[in-house]
């Protein structure tokens, strides 16, 4: 189960416009590119909690990419995004979850890949092929599995864009082959 392995449409025209970019792969790992300088500050812990909790390292360094750019989205407002719903670097929402640490601590991506690794081990997670498990995951940790029983090709039918977990993915893939391993 790696990233590495799924395949992808990258970000949407939605996703890629908050950049002015087109849709595609090469968007999503522009958006990678630029959020890269603002999460290397973060590496060392992203690559320890991966390892512990068993997620690549990649993979987080790319929603905390998506989810705050680096951090630069909520930096002003103490580390809260979505309207004050979620806090911190891998954006916890609060209406499911007591956020811990601080926004950009060693705590909160701690607890936030806690979560994601419990959307990778949920039994209710629809699929068996460990890729396609972890592409479900990754579109559960933005919306839960609602509405994934329509099939693979619509995982991200009711995520944030409609491409949460193809944005990610392609973020993911960026990130592993720079270094977070």
């Amino acid at each position: 189960m790696s990233v590495r392995n799924i395949q992808t449409a990258g970000a949407s025209t939605r996703t890629a416009s908050q950049d002015r970019l087109p849709a595609g792969i090469g968007s999503s790992q522009k958006m990678a590119e630029r959020d890269g300088r603002y999460i290397q500050a973060h590496k060392e812990t992203i690559i320890s909690v991966g390892r512990e909790l068993s997620v690549e390292p990649a993979l987080i360094a790319a929603i905390i990419s998506r989810e705050s750019r680096g951090g630069t989205a909520i930096e002003q407002t103490g580390g809260w995004g979505d309207h004050g719903q979620a806090f911190g670097l891998m954006q916890i929402d609060k209406n499911w979850h007591t956020p811990q640490g601080g926004w950009n601590s060693r705590e909160h991506i701690y607890q936030a890949t806690n979560i994601l690794r419990y959307f990778i081990d949920a039994k209710n997670n629809p699929f068996s092929d460990p890729d396609q498990r972890l592409k479900a995951a990754i579109a559960a940790y933005n919306k839960g599995f609602q509405g994934m029983n329509a099939g693979y090709n619509n995982i991200d039918a009711h995520t944030t864009g409609g491409d949460y977990s193809d944005d990610v993915v392609a973020r993911a893939q960026y990130f592993q082959r720079n270094g977070y391993n």
